[in-house]
């Protein structure tokens, strides 16, 4: 990214995503979850790097977000579904190790936001989020409520360069300081 001068207007800086559902029974023709998010993306001016569907299980899970973390060509990663409590939701579990910092305001915002649109049923989700080297890693439940919910009040002003007073893409150049 380069420098800007601080009187001009900001640009619009695309990012690039991957968006990954966790699922046992669904493929892209019937993942309304994942195509929310990807025509949420797009029509932001959002690049999508990939996108995948890999069943509820921790290695598939964690081999699919290694090979992302591992492409410069991808920034962030989203996936939905996997976040509830049932025996097979293992999301949080496969990608928390991965974290090398974990992102807690993201969890109260999103219980913030789902809060007033579902009431007390957000208790159900573990959305987590965090940063593994350079990409940033977002689990969301798999409904296209908490979808849209995630991505209207959290990525898309969030991941916006002009959203002030801070946003991610500002941070983005300064994410592997410490490895330098």
């Amino acid at each position: 990214m380069t420098q800007i001068d601080a009187g001009a207007p900001r640009p619009f800086v695309p990012v690039k995503f991957a968006i990954l559902t966790v699922s046992d029974s669904r493929q892209q023709e019937d993942d309304r979850s994942g195509t929310i998010l990807v025509e949420r993306l797009l029509a932001a001016g959002h690049i999508l790097s990939d996108r995948a569907i890999v069943k509820d299980d921790r290695q598939a899970i964690q081999a699919q977000a290694k090979a992302w973390i591992a492409d410069d060509t991808i920034q962030v990663i989203i996936s939905t579904g996997g976040t509830g409590f049932t025996g097979r939701d293992i999301t949080p579990e496969a990608m928390s190790p991965l974290f090398d910092k974990h992102m807690d305001g993201f969890s109260w915002l999103f219980h913030k936001i789902s809060f007033e649109k579902i009431g007390t049923t957000t208790i159900q989700s573990r959305a987590t989020a965090g940063l593994a080297g350079t990409t940033f890693i977002f689990c969301i439940p798999g409904s296209p409520g908490a979808c849209k919910d995630a991505w209207d009040g959290i990525f898309e002003p969030q991941f916006d360069y002009r959203h002030m007073p801070s946003n991610f893409v500002e941070l983005m150049p300064r994410l592997d300081e410490h490895l330098k």
